[in-house]
């Protein structure tokens, strides 16, 4: 279910400070949508890695170690980012990494499209930071949260 603005900004504190430190994969063709995710991510102490398409974003989560998080877009040339989440759903390991869907289209059944695609929880686009940062933190596995 995803965060309402609200909760989102009252929790966002509280999941800047715990998600500092972890490692996002950012899968967007849109360089300005990359930019834009990137600098709010960092900003919060977040590394992040960027592909700019569905391929070049599962060759670079099999070769690189401990991704936290994919931000995935949907809407995508080529590999959609949805058939990319069904690959990486896929893939040994990767059954339980937090995917959240990243799509301008917040239509009526999108989310359960996404979800159906292997999605952990979806945002809608323009994002809003807060809730970013609110989805992040409450799809990211409790144990690491608590660990880091």
């Amino acid at each position: 279910m995803p965060v309402g603005e609200e909760v989102a900004h009252a929790m966002a504190p509280r999941a800047a400070q715990e998600l500092a430190g972890r490692r996002v994969l950012v899968v967007d063709d849109d360089i300005r949508n990359v930019f834009a995710l990137t600098s709010a991510l960092e900003a919060h102490g977040m590394e992040v890695l960027h592909a700019e398409s569905g391929k070049e974003g599962i060759e670079l989560l099999k070769r690189t170690a401990e991704i936290d998080l994919v931000l995935m877009d949907v809407m995508m040339p080529g590999l959609d980012g949805l058939d990319t989440m069904r690959i990486i759903r896929q893939l040994d390991g990767y059954q339980s990494l937090p995917i959240i869907a990243v799509t301008a289209k917040a239509m009526m059944g999108d989310r359960d499209k996404c979800l159906e695609a292997g999605a952990t929880d979806y945002i809608a686009k323009p994002v809003n930071v807060d809730v970013l940062l609110a989805t992040l933190w409450r799809t990211l596995p409790q144990e690491a949260r608590l660990h880091g």
